[in-house]
């Protein structure tokens, strides 16, 4: 059982930026392929970025080279850095985890979902 806790998310101004946490309980956080996904109003849950355990990343297109997504293994940590905020970005960002590290891309490769972080930009 993997318990996930996002934090850090707020009202921005377009163009600016903001860091989102995720805090995992127990001790198989680096055993977890790890998500971030958002959903928008009106919108289906939308796949934001991942990292596998061994730390390679991989990005929705619309968010490629303005977010970064790290982990750290020693805090039960995962992140989400957002840059250059746009008011599409809108939504409550949710991380979930991943102990197959399949289909990374999809909400049906995670067993596990935080509550979720509300982000607003405004333009």
């Amino acid at each position: 059982q993997v318990q996930l806790v996002e934090s850090g998310g707020g009202l921005v101004q377009a163009g600016g930026s903001l860091r989102l946490s995720c805090a995992a309980s127990g001790r198989t956080f680096s055993s977890h392929s790890m998500g971030w996904f958002r959903l928008a109003p009106g919108k289906d849950r939308e796949f934001v970025g991942a990292i596998t355990r061994s730390g390679a990343t991989t990005y929705y297109a619309d968010v490629q080279g303005r977010c970064t997504i790290s982990r750290d293994n020693a805090k039960n940590t995962l992140y989400l850095q957002m840059n250059s905020l746009k008011p599409e970005d809108t939504a409550v960002y949710y991380c979930a985890a991943s102990l197959s590290g399949y289909g990374l891309g999809n909400t049906a490769g995670y067993e596990y979902w935080g509550q979720g972080t509300q982000v607003t930009v405004s333009s």
